[in-house]
């Protein structure tokens, strides 16, 4: 009878620890799908793929990286918001293939490129003083012949697209992120040395990696 009992109790406390487990695990998702559905809806991505990882075809990505940021800053030096963005970019496609065909044509190089504007997955990626975990963003990718290549990534909305990692982040770009995310969104991607948010961010980055499909309709 003793050992009976005790056993009932045990089992007890196991089928209560996995649902304190079951609790965790579950809040932890929510939380992260809600951090992420904000970043992901208010930041706008450039991806760029080059050929190979040969010495020319990764110099020849810089140099049509720098480009297309030149562009790119020109043309939506007026819009206000994420979807203005991305109107702009949709409507400029061709020219952006353009830029990107016309700087492999003048150095030579016997491949092309194409553009794609889209959802897309990245992994985590830091820019300066800002860390943005993996996830699908919005981004406009760009593939540069076989595509075959290391990857370039930065973000063009708002504006944190350096050509030096080390830059600081322009006030401008820094504020449209305070605008448009929470204080704790913020300080999460923030680099501020807080134990408490850079736990989170742990948490976000996990739960945001490919293995954890968000429900679709959740």
């Amino acid at each position: 009878m003793y050992y009976i009992k005790n056993k009932k109790i045990l089992f007890r406390l196991f089928l209560l620890f996995l649902l304190f487990l079951l609790y965790i695990f579950t809040s932890a998702f929510f939380y992260t799908k809600k951090i992420s559905n904000s970043l992901e809806s208010n930041i706008f991505r450039l991806h760029i793929i080059a050929n190979s990882n040969n010495k020319e075809d990764q110099e020849v990505k810089y140099i049509v990286r720098n480009n297309i940021i030149d562009y790119m800053n020109k043309l939506c030096i007026d819009t206000k918001n994420k979807n203005e963005v991305i109107k702009t970019v949709s409507d400029n496609l061709e020219n952006f293939e353009k830029i990107a065909n016309q700087t492999l044509k003048e150095k030579n190089y016997p491949y092309t490129a194409t553009v794609e504007l889209g959802n897309f997955e990245f992994p985590s990626k830091k820019y300066s003083n800002v860390t943005f975990p993996a996830g699908f963003y919005d981004a406009l990718k760009i593939k540069l012949g076989q595509s075959a290549g290391q990857n370039w990534w930065c973000v063009l909305y708002p504006s944190l697209c350096f050509i030096d990692n080390t830059a600081t982040i322009p006030k401008e770009s820094d504020e449209i992120l305070k605008e448009n995310l929470s204080d704790e969104e913020y300080f999460i991607i923030s680099n501020s040395g807080n134990p408490i948010y850079n736990l989170k961010f742990k948490i976000v980055e996990l739960f945001s990696n490919s293995k954890f499909k968000f429900p679709q309709n959740i």
